[in-house]
Formats: C-alpha cells, structure tokens, sequence
C-alpha cells in the first residue's frame, strides 16, 4: 500500500521501515518517525474529528501541539482520550480513530508504569531549537551543571521544519554535532521527548518525558512509559520559540485550513504534502518560505494572498515560480463540506472588504504573524509588554533566575537566535560565578533577507451576513468572533471574564492559537489598544499531562502506602479478615469454620471477658521523648500533669487543639527523669508527632527535648482477661506478675533469653490486662511463646472489632470516632484529666467560653435498645416524642447521634454510645433512634456499661 501524498524522498522518517496502523477502522501504511497526522495526510485523510459543540468536522490545523482541532482516542495499546494526532508518534499496531466531541476513558487498568525522578542543575535550558541549543553549548563549555529539555521526538527545534544553512551545509548538520557535543559533556542531562509544563518559584519546573508512547506494545514493561522530572535550576533558559498565529475568517474551520508554517514541517519533517492544490494567505513574510518550497515539491499554489497593500519584497521570487501573489487581499471565507474545495479572495483596504471570488483549492495555508511561547516566564509571573512592530507579546521584564531567549523573547532570524541564546547562557553563568569558556564560534549564516513590516491582522470582517457566527476563534470550544461580540455586549471588559464567558482557550491547547486573537478582536470591538486587553493568564500545565503520570507510583495499592505488623503472614494464616486503620492492615476478626463476623467477634469478646484474649497491638502511635525540658514539653501539650509522673509508672492522657477539642488521647510511659515514651492512637501517631514537632520547634524553640517515632521500633501484644496474669507469669517467670507487685498504670523491664521486654500493666478493655513490648524481630517467637502458655486456658487472638466492643463496654472513647472535633474532654466525662493545678496548657483558655458550659452541649453516654434485639446503625440520629408521644413537626430537632454500636457477649444485648445534647442529665430517660423508617426506643445510661467499678482491672 502507498501513501498517495508521500513525497518521493526527504523527511526525517525512516522510510527503509514501513508499520501499519487504523484509523476510524481502515488500515494505512507509514513510518517510523510519522506523528498520527502526519501518517494520516500522507494517506490523503485531513478529516480526523467533529467539533464538540456543533458537530463540525475538524481536520489537523498545525503541525504540534498548538493545534486545536485534531484530537483523536487512542485504543490500542492502551485506551487513552483526547489526545492531538499531531503529538502521537506513529507505531505498529496504533489503532485509534477520530471523536465525535468528546472521547471514553478506559474501562480496563493502565498496566503501564510511571515515575519521577528529582534532578538540580546550574543551567536549565528549556527548548532545543537554534537559540537553546547556543545557550547550552555555551553553558556546558563552561563546565556548569546542565539540563536540556524539548518536547520533540529530535533536537533541532524550527531547524526540522525547514531548509536552512549554517556554514554552508545543512542546519541539522550542526544541530547533530551539537548533540554529540553535549552528550560527550558529563555534567549534561539532555532529554529530547519532554515538555517543561510548569514553571514555578525558586528555580523549580516541573517537565513529563515521554520514555515509551513511541514504541506502542513494544515498550518494555521495566521502562516507566513517563517520567515526571522535578528540576531545581539555580538558572532558567527558556527557548521555547513562537506559535503561529491564525487570521479569523469565516468557514475558517473546514478540514485543509492549517497554518503555513504546519505545512512546512509536514513536508520537510515528515516528508508529506498536505495538499494538491494550495492558496495561501498571511500577513508577515514567514508564509513566503511556505508558498515556494510547497511549489518546489509539485503542489500547485494557486496564489498569495498577502493582506498588506504593499506586499512582501518576496513577490517578484514568487511570481518568477509562476505564483500568483495578490497583495492588498484577503480570505473571506471558505466553500466546501467535508473539506475546504475553495478559498474566497477580496480585495483588502482600509479595513474594508471588496466582493469575493472563489479560488480551488484543497488546502488554505494562514499565517497572521507569531505569538512568542511565552508559558514558562508568565507561570513565573513574570509581566508582558505588546510590541507594536511585531504585533505580539513579549517578555516586559527581567525576572531573577529566568531568562527568555530566541522567537520566545521576540527574535526571528536565525542568526538572532543563535546570538541571543550565547548572550543569554553567558549572563546566566556569569551571575552564578561560573567563568564562560572563551568565545565560543557561531556558525555562520546567509545573508538574511529583511522582511517587510508584518500587519496586524486579528479578524477578516464577516461578509456572508452571518456577523461572525461562522467565524471561529477557538476551533476546540466552537467559540466564534459572535460569542466575543456577546460577551462585550453583555458588559464585559476583563479579558479574563471574556474568556470565561466564551470558554476560549479552555481547551486541550489552552489558547495557543485563540488566546491572543481573543485579545485582539476584543480590544477592536471595545476600541482599545490592544496592550490595554492583555492576554489571558498562562497557568501550568503547558500541555495536558495525564493524571497517572502525575501520580507516579502512587496509585493503585501504593497510592497509600500499605502498613504491615512484623505478625502479618501470621494473622493471615490463621484466617484472620484484615481492614484498613490509617495506613495500617489489622486483623478485624479471626473467623472459625461457619462464622461470620458477628459470631466470631462474639467468641473473642467472650474470651477476654472470661478467660485470655491476645491482640496485636504494634500499630499504635509510639513517640519518644526525650531532653532535660520533655516533662516541660507534655504538660504543656496534656490537659493533665505529666511531669509529676514517677519512672516506672504509667499515665493516661488527653491532648486538645488550641480549641480546647480532644484531637487524641493515650497512655504516657516514664523511662526515665528525660525520657517519655508516648503512645497515640494508631490513626493518629503522624500528627501527634507532626504537632508536639510544630510546638517544639515554632512555639518554644528554648525547650531542650527531642520526639522521635518509634512505633515500628517496638511491637506490642496486649495479654487480656482473667487469666492474662497466668500466661504472662509463665512466659517471664522473673517477673512478679502479682497485684502487689506489680500494680495497675506501672511499667517492668526484663529478659526473654537474653532478648530485651517490657512489660506494661496497661488496659484498654477493663479486664486484667498486660502490654508486652519487644523488637519486632522477635515479634513470632514472643507471640508464639505467649500463645503457648496461655494454651491451657484457651487463649483466643482477636482483632480490632472485639478491640472496640471491649473498650466501648468501659465507655473508652475513640478519638475520631466517638469524637468529631467539637468535644472537650468534658463532654466525654474526663474532666478528671484536665488539669486543675497546671497555669496553661493548649486549649485551656478555651475551657472558660461560656459554650463549653453550655448544659445542651452534646456528651458521651450510652444506649440500650430496649427491644434488646436492635442493633443501631452508627451515625443514627436521636430524637425524642412530645409530651403526648408524638413527633414534633419538621423539621425534627436531633438530640444527637451514634458513635459506635455492637452486641455485646458479656451483656447480652446489643448497646451503643452516643454523644446527645445534655446527655448526663438525660440518663434514665428513653429516646428514639430512627432505624429503617422505624423508631427504637433506647435508654439513656451511663458510657461505662460493664464492670463500672472498676474492680476487675487488677484480676
């Protein structure tokens, strides 16, 4: 098969290699070094989509990614939408077709990879083209560290697309030896396939390689398919180039309308013709280039249509290839219906339009001049001035650590570019102190011709009838020259409302091509300068990045990374069903044949209430604290005195925010008279520290005292029940395990065959219960030694659920659950643990808000259902009758709701706890609780439910 508009030789694909793709379901040739547009005009197809909005077809319109009408959906390898067919480099087996508006997401995952990598360089230059490629020639020569950065597939920027000569040999001649130069530079990163997308303070820019896309299903699957590069760069070279501009007439959107310069990389990059017949229209010099190397390669071009009245002093070089050029004239619209079959030419003066006549052709070539890619140094904040003779936005100011180089800072001709990226690099490196080497030699250019003043041509007035209706602006968004007209008409004047009001430059390409026409057309319509307009404001990313490539390795099971006890493949071969605590996996429950969760919880909660129960408990927060002043510190964090805490003992404690609400509670362990062992919640053990370091480190810098993490430096098994007493005397038979001994709330160190253990008489459920610490390498052998012993007495692992039934029994809260951010610990009935005697501690202050004594604020108690069947759904919501039984009307005023809710085995009944407005005061009384459109009746008691005397903890 043979691509009918394939030139017979040139472009840089390797035409020795021929790979076959579909599109839209038919099968074309092409080859390696293709994009999907370039392989889809050279087989002759221009339509590739249909507007979003109107349903228009839309063909390809530029050569990268400044193009705002080709989006296509990839299929395979992988499902991927909205993607530009300029920018997909062309693989064997691509398959993907046209969008009809919008594109799919996949329904199947992406099994690509994705990473990151951190990288800092003296010099970042941003852009391969003439004027980079002069910037780190010069900066790597100087021996200072460098990165270079471009998009395309290949160094060269501009230089792909056309014929230029440097010393008198083909420009890409010094462009490879550029490269070999470079890459024989140690201190050199070069990466060709990547956008700099981000540009942000202090040197920072984010950029995507694209490793693998080219490669379809041949990628390796130990290559990350992207790369996101985090750059930190003491200096900032952006050589980014220019877009070019369309002129807005119209039918200005009909397949085979492109921007010269587009048809210009197509045929000498890519080796295509993007038509048979061509007319091209500008207002600059720069569409001359396109006319005459088009005609060289066998396209007929019909005429120049050059909008100034004067012309271009390229007319007689035109005219002497049998060009016709027609200057003072201009297109007014376009015939066609799939594709553009003629181009409408009128006379152009003063602003007026004459009568149109009609010119064949398949292709419409339009350049309005050029738009500097100013991205980078805007996302920096970098200010813009409007430059009357160029009819553009430029830089408008020097900003530290970033310079703008080449058609980016406004300079067009070749050897400008290359004078101005050398000046650049050598500013660069002589403000970092980094001596240039020499004077580095440019190559030598032709003389170059000097155009003629560009004109400033945003819009060409509607003729049809239509006032701009058909006139489009944005191509992607189906915004037209009608909607701006609208949006002025309707009041406003901010650019930035215009833009919102039209959408324009909301699409993929983010205004490249309609960002500065919307200025343009706007400033004419409120008769104003268009410097007084502005543009729109360029914000990251430059292009679209995708979300995976954006997450790296952070997605999927590593998204939040999994947390695992040294026990894990233990619990998992007894069966044990895991669930999520922070990033921790727990056993939940540990199921018999025939059980579920309900029963299984039951048998656990059993055994510890009249036997021995074994948790494993190493996920809580531990956090050691130590230095002369960590007392000082605690009391200060604590709602309750720690500093009075003796070695050897144990302490319960409450933390609140400055707002007086609990934000975590635990036990504090004295080491010794500098050393504290704290322990948090297992949810909360990252901001617990993340808070005591913010105190510690912003509020009372003098204190002398350190907090170190620790949790997964000790594993904790807590040993509970009436017969824990038993099982922990016979694994450390040197410990007196005894009442007296060994009270309630101390701490013992002591030895296991030589191996370090502490031992706590610590209780989360009310029962007898022991904490048992040691290295996590010795996790199994310890567990395994406790389980033993406690054999005898049928000792029963359980998991975090009977954990929560045996504490809520005892009314122990759990701080974000049985709390939501407004609750003291008064309201939870701890104002046993706020201290009396302290002068200050965070949060006291709020303590004395007349809200906090508010007798209907929302307290801690407990339900009983009185059917003494139901079990209540957490989050319920509690209400109460009227005198005579009945509801009041809506709305229903709630009392409060329910925090946590099982069926308990030592009670045997379902309970609950719940924070209700005055609860204490209610004990007694009966509520309701709407459960499936029925209303519970529940008593009110009090939060602690079994053993409330506390007589069961010492055995």
């Amino acid at each position: 098969m043979t691509s009918p508009f394939r030139t017979p030789q040139g472009g840089r694909i390797d035409r020795a290699t021929t790979v076959g793709f579909t599109f839209d379901g038919q099968t074309f040739p092409g080859h390696p070094g293709d994009t999907l547009a370039s392989a889809l005009l050279a087989n002759g197809r221009h339509q590739v989509a249909t507007s979003i909005k109107l349903g228009r077809p839309r063909g390809i319109a530029a050569a990268w990614a400044e193009d705002p009408c080709g989006l296509v959906q990839i299929e395979e390898p992988f499902p991927e939408p909205m993607l530009l067919a300029t920018t997909v480099e062309l693989y064997d087996g691509l398959a993907a077709h046209g969008l009809p508006g919008q594109g799919r997401l996949a329904d199947v995952p992406d099994s690509a990879r994705y990473d990151a990598v951190h990288h800092h360089v003296d010099v970042l230059v941003v852009g391969a083209g003439p004027a980079g490629l002069a910037a780190a020639l010069t900066a790597a020569r100087a021996g200072a560290r460098v990165a270079l950065v471009d998009e395309q597939s290949e160094a060269g920027g501009s230089l792909l697309s056309g014929t230029e000569r440097l010393d008198d040999a083909p420009a890409l001649q010094w462009v490879a030896a550029a490269v070999a130069e470079l890459a024989g530079s140690p201190e050199v990163l070069h990466l060709q396939r990547t956008t700099a997308f981000g540009s942000y303070d202090d040197g920072f820019v984010l950029a995507l390689e694209r490793r693998t896309d080219h490669l379809g299903a041949a990628a390796p699957k130990h290559v990350s398919r992207q790369r996101v590069w985090r750059i930190r760069a003491r200096s900032i070279v952006v050589a980014t180039g220019a877009h070019e501009r369309p002129v807005v007439f119209a039918d200005n959107d009909r397949p085979g309308t492109m921007l010269a310069g587009a048809a210009r990389t197509f045929l000498h990059r890519y080796g295509v013709l993007p038509g048979r017949e061509a007319v091209v229209f500008t207002t600059n010099d720069s569409a001359y280039d396109a006319a005459l190397d088009l005609h060289r390669a066998g396209v007929q071009v019909q005429a120049v249509v050059d909008a100034r009245p004067e012309g271009s002093p390229r007319r007689e070089e035109c005219e002497h290839a049998g060009i016709r050029v027609l200057s003072g004239a201009v297109v007014t619209g376009t015939q066609g219906v799939g594709r553009v079959t003629h181009a409408l030419v009128a006379p152009f003066a003063d602003g007026e339009v004459g009568a149109s006549s009609a010119i064949a052709c398949d292709l419409l070539l339009v350049s309005g001049g050029w738009n500097p890619a100013v991205h980078l140094f805007s996302q920096a904040r970098g200010r813009l001035r409007y430059d009357e003779a160029l009819g553009a936005f430029l830089p408008g100011e020097a900003l530290d650590g970033l310079t703008v180089t080449g058609s980016a800072a406004g300079v067009f001709d070749l050897a400008g570019c290359l004078a101005d990226g050398q000046r650049v690099a050598r500013a660069a490196l002589t403000a970092l102190t980094i001596p240039p080497a020499g004077e580095d030699r440019l190559p030598a250019t032709p003389d170059p011709v000097v155009p003629a003043a560009p004109l400033v041509l945003w819009r060409v007035p509607d003729t049809s009838g239509a006032d701009g209706s058909t006139s489009f602006v944005d191509l992607q968004r189906d915004a037209t020259v009608a909607d701006i007209a609208r949006a002025v008409g309707a009041g406003l004047r901010s650019i930035e409302h215009v833009k919102r009001y039209t959408t324009i430059g909301t699409a993929h390409d983010q205004g490249k091509t309609s960002g500065v026409l919307t200025s343009g057309i706007t400033a004419e319509l409120l008769g104003i300068p268009v410097q007084d307009t502005g543009t729109t404001t360029f914000r990251p990313p430059y292009t679209p990045v995708a979300f995976a490539a954006l997450a790296g390795r952070d997605r999927g099971r590593l998204f939040d990374p999994e947390r695992v006890t040294a026990l894990h493949e233990w619990h998992g071969a007894a069966g044990a069903v895991f669930e999520d605590v922070g990033q921790w996996k727990r056993p939940r429950y540990y199921p018999q044949p025939g059980e579920d969760m309900e029963t299984a919880v039951l048998r656990e909660c059993a055994a510890a209430r009249t036997g021995v129960g074994i948790l494993d408990g190493s996920t809580l927060g531990k956090i050691d604290v130590q230095g002369p002043d960590a007392a000082v510190l605690l009391d200060r964090l604590y709602t309750n005195l720690m500093s009075s805490l003796k070695v050897g003992s144990v302490r319960y404690g409450v933390m609140c925010g400055v707002d007086g609400m609990v934000i975590d509670d635990g036990t504090v362990l004295r080491l010794a008279e500098d050393r504290f062992l704290v322990l948090t919640t297992t949810g909360g053990a990252a901001k617990i520290l993340d808070w005591m370091e913010e105190w510690a480190q912003t509020e009372w810098p003098d204190l002398r005292v350190h907090c170190t993490s620790v949790t997964e430096q000790w594993v904790t098994f807590p040993v509970v029940g009436p017969r824990s007493r038993d099982v922990v005397g016979a694994v450390f038979p040197h410990v007196d395990v005894s009442a007296e001994a060994f009270p309630f709330m101390t701490w013992r160190d002591t030895t296991l065959d030589g191996v370090p253990v502490r031992l706590a008489r610590i209780s989360f459920s009310g029962e007898l219960a022991y904490e048992v610490y040691v290295n996590p390498w010795y996790a199994v052998a310890v567990w395994q030694r406790l389980l033993d012993a406690g054999r005898p007495y049928g000792i029963t692992p359980y998991g975090t659920e009977t954990m929560h039934v045996l504490r809520a029994e005892k009314g122990y809260p759990i701080i974000g659950q049985d709390t939501d951010g407004t609750v003291t610990p008064h309201d939870l009935g701890m104002a046993w643990a706020v201290s009396k005697k302290k002068p200050d501690f965070v949060g006291k202050r709020s303590f004395a808000r007349p809200a906090n004594a508010d007798p209907l604020r929302k307290q801690l108690v407990g339900l009983l259902p009185v059917d003494r069947q139901t079990v209540l759904p957490e989050g319920s919501q509690i209400i109460d009758f009227l005198a005579d039984g009945q509801l009041p009307p809506p709305p229903v005023p709630m009392l409060g709701h329910v925090t946590s809710s099982y069926r308990s085995a030592e009670l045997a009944r379902p309970f609950a706890l719940a924070l209700v407005k005055g609860g204490r005061e209610r004990i007694g009384d009966t509520v309701h609780v709407p459960v499936n459109g029925t209303l519970v009746p529940v008593e009110v008691t009090g939060s602690v439910l079994v053993d409330p005397e506390g007589a069961r903890r010492d055995g």
